[in-house]
């Protein structure tokens, strides 16, 4: 998939075994996105916020707030999605509060099965199609989505409600959603891992899901951390030899030589990992930064444009 194509969806969801860098990933795709001029809103789910810090913001809390040129974030929740929600419906706050404010409600809200996931789903989806005069009020909206398997549990709301809902509001909100996700021309699923077994394991898996439950469009696998092969077998077997000296010829090379290990381990995890999930795969460096930030997202911003 190139690039292009890729950042001309509407939704790009990321998600991947949690500590892989979604949000480093979505951060930079944002800002990919942004540099072409486009309106992005970049949305966390009921999360410590990670986006807006990570492009030097402070968090934006449930309402959308910008924390760079051209971006917006949002940390949606369920309540402040309930009101949402209950506001566009009813279309006034004292009906609203006269209704979902009632005791015996809330009560029966809080056992509705996947109402959270529902609400706060359905919020990042609206604003992934809402118009505001004749044009999309986002250009793009990319959701940082919760770890693997809550990713599944929270994209698969829409597939269950259409599965077990009568006719009526929740069940045509539940057909619009599940249009949108599935919707190639819309919508796209980037998966993140690392070059390691736990994390290329549970991407093989999360990529079944997603094929074969979920159903929604897979963009590019996005390989992150990846170090670098600095060495050829001729000077890995010199630098063996060099590994006796005393310092500081001695550590550096057994310091090269731990390298070079683990860049072979990480790319027999890359060659299982592509070899499984069959996707374009761009490859994310291993950086080496004090404080991870906005200089570092852009760093992967930087690697992300030239292999997209």
């Amino acid at each position: 998939m190139a690039g292009l194509a890729l950042l001309d969806r509407r939704l790009l969801i990321v998600t991947g075994k949690g500590g892989v860098g979604k949000s480093t990933v979505s951060a930079a795709l944002a800002l990919l996105a942004a540099r072409r001029g486009k309106r992005v809103l970049v949305a966390e789910v009921n999360a410590q916020e990670r986006v807006a810090p990570l492009l030097g913001a402070s968090p934006s809390g449930p309402v959308a707030r910008t924390a760079a040129p051209g971006i917006s974030t949002v940390n949606v929740d369920p309540q402040h999605a309930l009101e949402e929600y209950g506001l566009m419906v009813l279309r006034y706050r004292a009906i609203y509060q006269a209704v979902f404010e009632n005791r015996v409600v809330k009560f029966f809200l809080r056992v509705i099965p996947s109402l959270p996931e529902t609400l706060m789903l359905g919020k990042i989806l609206h604003e992934a199609r809402a118009e505001h005069g004749g044009r999309p009020r986002w250009d793009l909206v990319v959701l940082d989505a919760p770890a693997t398997g809550h990713a599944v549990q929270l994209l698969g709301v829409p597939a269950a409600l259409l599965d077990t809902v009568p006719a009526g509001p929740m069940r045509r909100d539940a057909e619009w959603m599940h249009d949108l996700l599935t919707d190639p021309g819309r919508t796209a699923l980037s998966m993140v891992t690392l070059p390691e077994e736990m994390p290329v394991s549970e991407t093989i898996d999360l990529d079944a899901q997603v094929r074969e439950v979920l159903r929604i469009p897979r963009g590019p696998l996005f390989l992150n951390a990846m170090p670098d092969a600095r060495f050829t077998p001729e000077e890995r077997e010199r630098l063996t030899r060099l590994e006796i000296f005393p310092p500081p010829l001695g550590p550096a090379a057994q310091a090269s030589l731990l390298h070079a290990e683990r860049a072979e381990q990480a790319q027999r995890h890359a060659d299982r990992v592509a070899a499984a999930v069959h996707l374009p795969t761009v490859t994310l460096p291993l950086l080496a930064a004090d404080r991870w930030g906005r200089a570092a997202v852009e760093r992967i911003a930087e690697a992300m444009a030239g292999e997209l």
